[in-house]
């Protein structure tokens, strides 16, 4: 058995950042930037008026309340190029604002002294107008060359936003790490409406895990479920070999039972176990080994928070190493109460980040911490790991608090916040 800095040591030598591939914008949702992009032009493009009113030069002095000025045109939005000379332009918001012109006071703020077919042709100012108001000035949110996202952020809705807003058609990306998962065990069934016999359970491993692994980066290229059985496992290992999966996780068959045959399995093919138990709780019986081919395969246990922390604090860090992104950061907040925990061993509880009435955080570890439960998952909105090595970790002791998965922050929601 060895120590989790350890292990986490073996995982991340043994893994590689993956290759780059260039993508259309619109399929690179949720991908990691592979490279820095810079803005090849200002956003905005050009001067506009941030709302609808008439465009003035004040050119560096404040215009009096009470100043006349008469409407020398009309910009629209969409509206190209036009020269303001020295009168009032009526303008529409995101219109560009007309040469000369630098102030735009909002509609509401002129009196209309007089009209043509409908268009004022000219106003008086209601109240004093500052120069330089209410006008988007080109390169005041982007300037141009300048860099708008870094390698390693993730492709979200607002990067994407932002990238189409630029003009940005493709994007260099990491390619997305290869994984398959295998839940083991006779007593299994797949599917969620089917009726239980005596001794079943439903495969509530796999999906989570398929979920998790999907919300870290990866892609799952194959799933699967086999009994206690060497063949059907050996079998379900090339099928997932062959669909390209470069990442395996399993779930149940690596502890010391009489069924517990993955580790055995794994070494008759030639696989090098790297590591089999760890000084974790839950999930101590883990095992990770290098197959002959090079590809990586990771034993989680098989109760269901075992397999959660098996994915969150061993398959995740691997995923992040292949995606190229730097070390994890984590957040440090008070324990709201005492928490025993066995000694030597580094501890996930699963818990609840919330903020008090003077808008401060603490963490908060949930009661019912056997890896059977499941209610407590639904429950938490973060992991508590305890790493000292005494049994008592007292009430305001700074603990490592983490999302529930890499590239999810920890998210308050519900009564924490009332």
């Amino acid at each position: 058995m060895i120590l989790y800095s350890e292990a986490l040591q073996h995982l991340l030598g043994a893994a590689t950042p993956l290759p780059a591939e260039r993508l259309p914008l619109q399929e690179a949702a949720g991908r990691t930037l592979a490279s820095d992009i810079h803005s090849a032009q200002a956003l905005p493009p050009f001067d506009n008026s941030a709302m609808d009113g008439f465009a003035l030069r004040a050119n560096g002095a404040a215009l009096e309340s009470g100043t006349e000025f008469t409407v020398q045109g009309w910009q629209a939005a969409g509206d190209g190029d036009a020269e303001g000379g020295e009168g009032a332009w009526e303008i529409m918001t995101g219109a560009r604002m007309p040469g000369g012109l630098d102030t735009v006071v909002p509609i509401e703020n002129v009196q209309i002294l007089a009209s043509e077919a409908g268009r004022p042709t000219r106003i008086a100012l209601k109240s004093v107008v500052r120069p330089g108001q209410n006008v988007r000035l080109r390169g005041e949110d982007v300037a141009e060359g300048e860099c708008v996202l870094r390698a390693g952020q993730r492709v979200d809705i607002n990067a994407r936003t932002l990238l189409h807003a630029l003009g940005v058609g493709e994007v260099v990306v990491m390619s997305r790490p290869a994984v398959a998962v295998i839940a083991t065990g006779k007593e299994l069934v797949s599917e969620a409406t089917q009726a239980l016999e005596s001794g079943q359970i439903r495969d509530s491993n796999r999906p989570y895990l398929v979920g998790r692994l999907h919300a870290a980066g990866a892609e799952v290229v194959w799933q699967g479920t086999v009994g206690d059985d060497v063949a059907a496992f050996d079998a379900a290992l090339d099928q997932a070999l062959a669909a390209g999966a470069r990442v395996l996780v399993s779930t149940g068959a690596v502890s010391a039972g009489r069924y517990d045959f993955v580790p055995d399995a794994l070494r008759a093919r030639g696989a090098r176990i790297v590591f089999h138990k760890v000084a974790i709780r839950p999930g101590k019986p883990l095992l990770f080994a290098v197959l002959p081919d090079g590809a990586l395969y990771f034993g989680l246990p098989g109760n269901p928070v075992s397999a959660a922390v098996g994915q969150r604090f061993f398959v995740e860090p691997v995923l992040r190493r292949l995606l190229g992104l730097a070390q994890e950061p984590v957040l440090r907040l008070p324990l709201q109460a005492m928490v025993r925990k066995p000694p030597g061993l580094r501890v996930h509880a699963r818990a609840r980040v919330e903020l008090d009435e003077q808008g401060q955080l603490s963490a908060r570890v949930l009661s019912g911490q056997e890896s059977f439960r499941l209610m407590s998952m639904v429950q938490a909105n973060a992991w508590v790991v305890l790493e000292d090595e005494g049994d008592l970790v007292p009430a305001g002791s700074a603990v490592r608090v983490q999302g529930w998965g890499h590239a999810d922050p920890v998210q308050l929601t519900g009564r924490e916040w009332e």
